[in-house]
């Protein structure tokens, strides 16, 4: 794929949905931090309903060390390995309180020295709270990209670093919210639904369904 044809891609999921956001709820890094982490393996709608509960009684590393890691679990339970994200979560907070005074830290190396905090995590918070131009691969990201040709690679490592390189400059803050939303709504795993995809004439997926 050439870079004419990826600027008109991204020019095109741009004006379809021009301010593009996580669909986690967040107001503080903090909260999308937590959300971010006890997301994996889980929809973003589950995530919503338990932080919906949680977030009124303890939205900062201090209230959440003051809730326990009981009162945590009873938060957050309809949410999938709740005790190993509470755990990791609570082990999180008290890294934030003792080392970075209750503050989330806005470099990747710090990010990711906290407890159940990966790459992806990381560039999320980094990108959504801290308006860095970071692109986090989930596996839509990765299946969007691979699929359609804009960065193709073998893991999501290797996608990173493509769309880093071949997103267009202007496009880069907001690229990870458009490929995760086409790939969660129109670039369907199982059925991609390419006859109402934006993006259909440039993709260089060969075997399009046209639904």
């Amino acid at each position: 794929m050439n870079a004419q044809k990826r600027h008109e891609i991204f020019a095109r999921l741009r004006d379809h949905n021009p301010e593009p956001t996580t669909e986690l709820h967040w107001s503080t890094p903090f909260e999308l931090l937590a959300a971010v982490l006890l997301s994996a393996q889980a929809t973003d709608v589950g995530v919503n309903k338990a932080t919906a509960r949680l977030f009124p009684v303890a939205n900062t590393p201090q209230a959440i060390l003051d809730l326990g890691l009981d009162g945590l679990k009873e938060h957050i339970r309809t949410i999938g390995l709740y005790n190993t994200k509470a755990e990791n979560l609570m082990k999180a907070c008290r890294i934030l309180v003792e080392q970075h005074a209750g503050e989330v830290p806005r470099t990747r190396q710090a990010l990711e020295a906290l407890p159940g905090v990966g790459r992806k995590t990381a560039n999320v918070v980094l990108n959504t709270a801290f308006g860095e131009p970071t692109i986090a691969v989930d596996t839509h990201i990765f299946r969007v990209s691979n699929r359609t040709g804009i960065a193709k690679g073998k893991d999501v490592v290797e996608v990173e670093q493509k769309l880093l390189r071949h997103v267009p400059r202007e496009f880069r803050q907001d690229a990870h919210h458009w490929l995760i939303l086409h790939g969660r709504y129109t670039c369907l795993a199982r059925r991609p639904r390419c006859g109402s995809c934006v993006i259909e004439d440039l993709c260089e997926f060969k075997d399009k369904i046209d639904l």
